[in-house]
C-alpha cells in the first residue's frame, strides 16, 4: 500500500501517527538484531518504517531485503531510501524493478550523502544530478506505481542561506511527482513551523513529516548537529552541559526534549512525526509512551500474529502456533505455496513445507551466548537456565530471543515450576474465555469482539518423564497431545490429522476467525527446527566439551511434546496440575547449588 494513502487517511481522521527510520547494519549479527528490534517496535504502531541506503547504492540489496522482509514478515509498510549520488540509470532501474517485484511500493528519493573523503558535491559525477532528477525518472518510468517521498530542510540543506532556494527545490520535487516530505532532524520548533508556513505559501501542498532524533549522548549529538548544520536552541546546550558525561541523564533529557517538541508541534497542527531511531529502541518507545501515543489493539494486532503485506499472502489468516517466535522461518518455508489458509487450515500435506536450507542460528555471538548461558554441564544446569528465563532474570534462550510475552504473566510461576521438573517449555499460552478484543493482554482483531484461547504447552522432556506424563494424559478426555523424537517417532492421542484451533475470535458482522492451530504435519515440520536449536547452541562450545556433548545428547534422546487443554473454560492452572509430582525438581528459588 502507498504510504501517502495511509497518511491522508490519518489526516482525514485527525489522528496522530508516527514512523521509524533504520539503517542497514554492517554485520550479519547486526542484521539479525535489527530484525528483532523492528519486530518489537512494530508493537508501537508505526504507520511505516524506512531504511537508508549508502551512497552509490552500496547497501541497495540489504536495504531492499530489510524493506521486503519488514512487509512480508512483520506486516509494516516500508519506505526504501534511494540515493542518486554516484549512481547510474541502470543501477536505479535494477533497484526499482526489484522493489516492484518484491512488493515495496514506497521510495524516499534523495540526492544522497557525499562519498567518503569528498568535501563538496560534484553534480557531474553519475547520471543523476539532483533528487528532482530521480523523482522525474521514477515517475516517467513507473507512472503512479510508487509513492515517492523527498527530503525537506527547515534550516537549509547547506545552511540558513539556502532555505528559500531549498523551498523552490521542494516545490520542483512536488511538480516532478513527489508525494510526501520527510524533513531533516531539527531542534528549533518555532523555526520549523515558520518554515512549513513558507512552504505552503510557495505552493508546497505535500504532507510534511518532521524528523525527530532523540538525543542519545552528548558527543554523538554534537557531532551530528555540526555535520548537519543544525541550529540547537541555547537552552538545550545549557541543560546538557552539567550532565554531558552522564549518558543515562543525557538520554533521559533527550526524551524530555523530544516530547516537548512534539507537543508544541501538535499545538501547531502537526499530526505526523518521523523518528530517526539510529537503530535504537528505548528513547523512541519512551517518547511515544509519555505522549500517550498508544495504538489501538486492532491496528497493532489484527490477528495474534503479524499479517504479511505480501500480495500473494493477502487474506492469509491461519497459521500453526509452533512458529510463534519464528515468523521469518515460517514465511521462508512456505514462500513457494500457491495459496495460503484463509478461514480454515485445509490440508497441509500439499504443498509441503520447504526444507531448512541453512539450519537455525542462535541470535547471539559466541561471546554473548557464553556470558548469558555460561557453560552448562548437567541437565540441572539446563533446567536452571529455563527457570531463570521464566522468572525474567534471563531475557533469552535459543528458541526465543526476547522475554516471555505479557499474556504469560498469569502462568509465569507455574511455567517455572514445570521447567524445574525437567519439562523445558519453548512455547505456551494461557486459556482465555471471551476476553474483549480490545484487551491489552489477550486482545486482537476488530473492535467490539471477543477472543478465546485453549491452554497450550510445548516443551522438551526426557523419555522417562514423558512416558509418565503420557499415562496421565491418556486418562484426560479433554487433553490432546503430540510427542515426537528427533528421529521422527510420533506418539499422539489425536485420532485424525484435522487441525485443532487453539485461538479464535468472534467479531460483529464477521465469520468466526481461527488464526492459530495445532496440526500434525506442521508439528513434524517444526520439530526439525526445534531440535536444531540444541545443535546450534552446542556449536557455541568446543566440540568435545562437556557442554556440547550434553546439548547434543538432549537433542538426540529427548522428545518434543505439545499439549492442548481443549476445555477453554478451565482455568490456565488446570493444565499444570498434570505435572504434579513428575520429574526431579530444583530448589524453590530455581538456582543450582554447587
Amino acid at each position: 500500500m502507498k504510504i501517502i494513502d495511509k497518511v491522508n487517511k490519518a489526516v482525514e481522521d485527525g489522528r496522530c501517527f508516527w514512523s521509524f527510520e533504520y539503517f542497514p547494519p554492517k554485520t550479519q549479527q547486526g542484521v539479525i538484531n535489527l530484525y528483532d528490534r523492528i519486530e518489537r517496535m512494530c508493537n508501537l504502531g508505526p504507520l511505516f518504517i524506512d531504511v537508508t541506503w549508502r551512497w552509490g547504492g552500496k547497501s541497495s540489496d540489504l536495504t531492499l531485503e530489510l524493506c521486503s522482509n519488514s512487509q512480508t514478515v512483520y506486516g509494516v509498510e516500508a519506505n526504501m531510501h534511494m540515493t542518486c549520488t554516484n549512481t547510474s540509470v541502470s543501477l536505479i532501474k535494477s533497484a526499482l524493478e526489484k522493489a516492484k517485484d518484491q512488493g515495496v511500493q514506497n521510495i524516499l528519493a534523495l540526492r544522497g550523502d557525499l562519498p567518503s573523503g569528498t568535501v563538496e558535491f560534484d553534480p557531474s559525477i553519475g547520471e543523476f544530478r539532483y533528487a528532482t532528477d530521480l523523482v522525474k525518472y521514477i515517475r516517467s518510468a513507473y507512472g503512479s506505481h510508487f509513492c515517492i517521498s523527498v527530503a525537506g530542510y527547515p534550516e537549509g540543506c547547506q545552511g540558513p542561506n539556502d532555505v528559500e532556494q531549498d523551498i523552490e527545490y521542494l516545490k520542483a520535487k512536488q511538480d516532478a511527482g513527489a508525494d510526501i516530505v520527510v524533513t531533516q532532524l531539527f531542534y528549533d520548533v518555532d523555526n520549523f513551523l515558520a518554515w512549513v508556513a513558507r512552504c505552503r505559501a510557495a505552493g508546497v501542498t505535500m504532507p510534511i513529516l518532521p524528523g525527530i532524533m532523540p538525543i542519545q549522548n552528548y558527543g554523538g549529538f554534537k557531532r551530528m548537529t555540526d555535520l548537519c548544520r543544525i541550529k540547537v536552541p541555547q537552552e538545550i546546550w545549557d541543560r546538557l552541559e552539567p550532565i554531558k558525561d552522564d549518558d543515562q541523564a543525557v538520554k533521559d533529557y533527550g526524551i524530555e526534549v523530544a516530547v516537548e517538541m512534539i507537543r508544541k508541534m501538535r499545538a501547531g497542527g502537526v499530526l505526523g512525526f518521523h523518528f530517526y531511531t539510529i537503530n535504537l529502541e528505548r528513547s523512541t518507545s519512551r517518547v511515544l509512551e509519555k505522549l500517550g501515543f498508544v495504538p489501538a489493539v486492532s491496528d497493532v494486532r489484527p490477528l495474534p500474529w503479524s499479517p504479511s503485506l505480501s500480495e500473494k499472502r493477502a487474506g492469509e489468516n491461519v497459521r500453526p502456533i509452533f512458529w510463534r517466535n519464528h515468523a521469518r522461518s515460517y514465511i521462508k518455508r512456505t514462500e513457494l505455496w500457491d495459496e495460503f489458509p484463509n478461514g480454515r487450515w485445509g490440508d497441509a500435506r500439499s504443498p509441503a513445507y520447504g526444507d531448512l536450507l541453512h539450519g537455525v542460528q542462535v541470535r547471539l555471538t559466541s561471546d554473548q551466548a557464553l556470558r548469558k548461558w555460561g557453560r552448562p554441564e548437567s541437565v540441572r544446569d539446563i533446567k536452571d537456565l529455563f527457570v531463570q528465563y521464566c522468572h525474567g532474570s534471563l531475557d533469552a534462550l535459543p528458541w526465543s530471543d526476547s522475554p516471555l510475552q505479557p499474556e504469560s504473566e498469569p502462568i509465569r510461576t507455574r511455567l517455572a515450576l514445570i521447567n524445574a521438573q525437567g519439562f523445558l517449555t519453548i512455547n505456551s499460552q494461557p486459556s482465555c474465555n471471551g476476553a474483549a478484543s480490545a484487551d491489552d493482554i489477550h486482545g486482537w482483531g476488530p473492535p467490539n469482539g471477543f477472543v478465546y484461547k485453549k491452554a497450550y504447552l510445548e516443551f522438551f522432556v526426557a523419555p522417562d518423564s514423558m512416558h509418565a506424563l503420557l499415562k496421565r494424559l491418556s486418562a484426560e478426555p479433554t487433553i490432546t497431545y503430540y510427542a515426537v523424537s528427533k528421529s521422527g517417532e510420533l506418539l499422539t492421542n489425536c485420532p485424525e490429522d484435522s487441525p485443532n484451533a487453539v485461538t479464535w475470535g468472534v467479531f460483529p458482522g464477521k465469520e468466526i476467525l481461527q488464526p492459530t492451530i495445532v496440526e500434525r504435519v506442521s508439528f513434524l515440520a517444526w520439530k526439525d527446527e526445534a531440535f536444531d536449536f540444541w545443535n546450534a547452541w552446542s556449536n557455541v562450545y568446543e566440540p568435545a566439551s562437556a557442554s556440547a556433548e550434553l546439548l547434543t545428547a538432549i537433542s538426540d534422546e529427548w522428545y518434543l511434546v505439545n499439549i492442548v487443554e481443549n476445555n477453554f473454560q478451565k482455568s490456565s492452572a488446570s493444565i499444570f496440575e498434570l505435572f504434579d509430582g513428575l520429574g526431579a525438581q530444583l530448589p524453590p528459588n530455581g538456582t543450582t547449588t554447587a
